[in-house]
């Protein structure tokens, strides 16, 4: 199945990349690749292989080929994609492998605010599905020039690609807002050298569901933080500014060996610390960011929005979002909330939510000191000790499920850390009163924000 690159592109595409999302050409990719992936199983292989298998790859691989001039900054990945589609065709349709694709894939060296990528890989999408199908995805960097300040200055983060979306097939009509090399199907794992967040997505539930909580809460919103409600613009950006900070934090302190400790057999409270440690942390430096009167204007004024999205975010949608089953960021909203409650500065009172605004940021970074200081601690703690004393922490202020062999310090303490993770309930630390309220009243809202994008 000898493709070579084709010599012509639709009127349509040829100097009018920003259109490209409408044109014929995507369109017949897309149509391609989505009649494709309904015939792969869960390993993303095909079991009954024929004639119209092979014509569909023939039109991905004439496709991606004729986007290489509308594409030139990717010639070399649509090139090698096209050929990893005529690899797996010609080996039978066994388990992909797009190993070389993914390696001339290099979105993390071209940050170029509103440059545009094609990406056509066979993956899982994270939050959304374990079987792995092709995806075709049309994507936007979005990179604003506060933004690169940062990151070239005190927030290196060479890794992180923040992007939106311009259109995409069907796995990415879910909650998924991210795109990830390590979920692609490839025949080794190689040093991965970007990560990108979908920060429309991420702007776009957090505005829907914000707007929503707030007004079943019955929250006053400051006027600052109603901008993010009202500018879908302003709030990619405030995400992008965000997620920069949080995703360089993961590698960064005094850490655990690996912090990633979900890849492990480790307790899912851990990442649920761990994030929220992330997290706390963007809040932290945005605090001093929008304090520090030598920062432009710009990005102290996103300095303050960072703050209003990590507070809502966190214990408005991320505690009740997603099932009760090991949900990690569920417990990192129920965690914050429940501090910022019991240090009284958030109350509950005649059916009304309030927020001491003045009194908030002290005690959020309060919280995450106190994460630092777990982290820190570990370094000289076996694996098991490091576990219960995070348990510690998280039931401090959190109330475990009545029936918790944790609280109980019912665990084999002369077995092997597997028992420990055994013994943790799929919902060990249950909704509050007031969380089974709101998610009643929420959980339609919270639904409807799958596959959203910024025009929705």
């Amino acid at each position: 199945m000898s493709q070579s690159p084709s010599t012509s592109t639709p009127d349509a595409i040829v100097g009018e990349p920003e259109v490209v999302e409408d044109s014929e050409l995507w369109a017949g990719l897309k149509d391609a690749v989505a009649t494709l992936r309904l015939r792969q199983v869960q390993d993303g292989s095909l079991l009954d292989p024929d004639d119209e298998a092979r014509a569909l790859v023939a039109t991905i691989v004439e496709r991606l080929l004729d986007f290489v001039a509308v594409f030139p900054h990717d010639a070399d990945y649509l090139k090698t994609a096209a050929l990893d589609f005529e690899r797996w065709a010609d080996g039978g349709f066994g388990v992909p492998d797009f190993f070389d694709s993914l390696q001339q894939f290099q979105p993390q060296l071209r940050r170029v605010d509103g440059l545009k990528h094609l990406v056509v890989f066979p993956m899982y999408t994270q939050n959304g599905s374990t079987d792995r199908r092709v995806e075709a995805i049309l994507i936007e960097v979005v990179w604003p020039k506060f933004v690169a300040d940062l990151e070239a200055a005190d927030y290196s983060n060479k890794l992180f690609v923040p992007i939106r979306f311009l259109d995409f097939t069907d796995g990415y009509d879910t909650n998924s807002a991210v795109l990830f090399p390590e979920t692609i199907a490839m025949r080794a794992i190689p040093t991965f050298t970007w990560g990108a967040i979908f920060a429309d997505r991420e702007a776009a539930r957090f505005r829907r569901v914000v707007r929503a909580a707030s007004e079943v809460t019955k929250l006053e919103l400051p006027a600052d933080a109603m901008r993010l409600l009202d500018n879908q613009h302003l709030a990619e950006q405030t995400f992008v500014m965000w997620d920069l900070i949080h995703d360089r934090t993961h590698m960064r302190g005094d850490l655990p060996f690996d912090p990633f400790m979900i890849k492990q057999r480790m307790p899912y409270f851990l990442y649920s610390l761990e994030e929220l440690r992330c997290d706390l942390t963007a809040y932290r430096e945005a605090v001093r960011l929008s304090r520090d009167e030598e920062t432009d204007e710009i990005t102290r004024d996103h300095a303050k929005l960072v703050q209003y999205a990590v507070l809502f975010d966190r214990i408005f949608r991320f505690a009740i979002t997603g099932t009760r089953v090991r949900n990690y960021d569920g417990v990192g909203g129920q965690l914050l909330f429940a501090w910022l409650h019991q240090h009284h500065v958030l109350h509950w009172t005649d059916t009304k939510l309030t927020i001491d605004w003045a009194e908030v940021p002290e005690v959020v970074v309060a919280l995450g000191r106190e994460i630092d200081e777990l982290y820190w601690r570990s370094i000289d703690r076996p694996k098991t000790a490091h576990w219960l004393a995070a348990y510690d922490l998280v039931s401090a202020t959190l109330t475990p499920h009545p029936a918790s062999s944790w609280a109980k310090r019912d665990l084999p303490l002369d077995g092997p850390p597997k028992g420990f993770t055994d013994a943790v309930l799929p919902d060990e630390f249950p909704l509050s009163m007031f969380y089974e309220a709101l998610s009643k009243k929420m959980t339609g809202v919270v639904d409807s924000t799958a596959g959203i994008t910024a025009n929705q």
